[in-house]
């Protein structure tokens, strides 16, 4: 039996109303859904169930999503960010479906859900691999803990009032220090999130490269670098100020002493994103942000004075 896995953001009745519809139309594709146990609970008792198709309730474990045919996301990016726990454990492609504002990480969006669906149910798509980041916390050469991010890690500081000084390192060598809020090292993925919001360039998901930007920094040099995918980042937070905390993807979290050092590399797991048509990145990004291309008038067909 082919399942999928669904996650969704329950906090809206319409959301509900959206996952037991596609519980239904999935089963009449030949699909069965799985759906987390705590999930399931704010759902069971609705009387638009489908019959026939009730979804197999499974624990939020890592393992939930192992031999799924993808996790199938409702929702927004938060919602996606959250599945992808899942789905990157066990090697399972994701499939957002924005319910939510800009869901700039789904595939498709509430109106293109029954194609989506199809597809998924024919196998009509690809999948795409996006660079995932590792970050290593420690002091006095001990670990103090370890984490991932699909978008972003960021060292921020913990202390409104009080600037974090850092030294930031590049393949082994000291490239600035600076007064900042923090210090963001993003993938391609996040370049369109946070690190956007602070400044940073758009990197095309194709690109191969990670992305350092410095956070409202006290400094003539702190501009934000496109460095190498095999690159290694490293913050060393000074032992004389505030402390810090590090921060991937907004939902894990390691503290950050004073004296403490964070070095952020490509992770060996990626995150598998499925794509159900070939897009250009371009249009995403004039869909997704409302950007104004009035007055484009495309591509010649044949370059000026050519005489074919």
């Amino acid at each position: 039996m082919r399942d999928v896995l669904l996650v969704l953001h329950t906090g809206r009745p319409t959301n509900r109303k959206t996952a037991l519809h596609v519980m239904g139309e999935l089963g009449r594709l030949g699909l069965r859904t799985r759906v987390l146990a705590d999930e399931w609970a704010e759902l069971a008792a609705d009387p638009d169930v489908p019959a026939g198709y009730e979804p197999v309730p499974v624990p939020g474990s890592p393992e939930c999503a192992r031999g799924a045919e993808a996790v199938l996301v409702l929702g927004g990016d938060g919602t996606l960010l959250r599945a992808a726990d899942l789905a990157r454990h066990a090697g399972v492609p994701l499939l957002g479906v924005n319910l939510g504002h800009v869901g700039f990480l789904a595939e498709a969006e509430e109106d293109t859900l029954p194609e989506a669906l199809q597809k998924l149910a024919d196998g009509d798509y690809e999948v795409e691999e996006r660079t995932t980041l590792e970050a290593v916390v420690t002091a006095a050469g001990q670990v103090l803990g370890r984490a991932w991010a699909l978008n972003e890690a960021v060292v921020e500081k913990t202390t409104r009032g009080r600037i974090l000084e850092v030294v930031l390192e590049v393949d082994g060598r000291p490239v600035s220090s600076f007064g900042c809020d923090g210090v963001l090292c993003s993938t391609p993925t996040g370049s369109t999130a946070y690190a956007f919001s602070a400044g940073g360039p758009l990197i095309w998901p194709q690109v191969q490269a990670l992305l350092v930007v410095p956070s409202n920094a006290h400094a003539l040099f702190a501009r934000p670098m496109v460095i190498a995918p095999e690159s290694t980042v490293a913050i060393e937070v000074s032992a004389d100020g505030p402390s810090a905390v590090l921060d991937c993807d907004g939902r894990r979290t390691v503290a950050v002493p004073p004296g403490a050092r964070v070095e952020l590399r490509r992770a060996s797991e990626p995150v598998r994103m499925v794509r159900l048509a070939a897009q250009p990145f371009a249009d995403r990004l004039v869909r997704k942000f409302d950007l104004p291309v009035r007055g484009w008038r495309g591509a010649r067909t044949q370059p000026p004075g050519s005489n074919t």
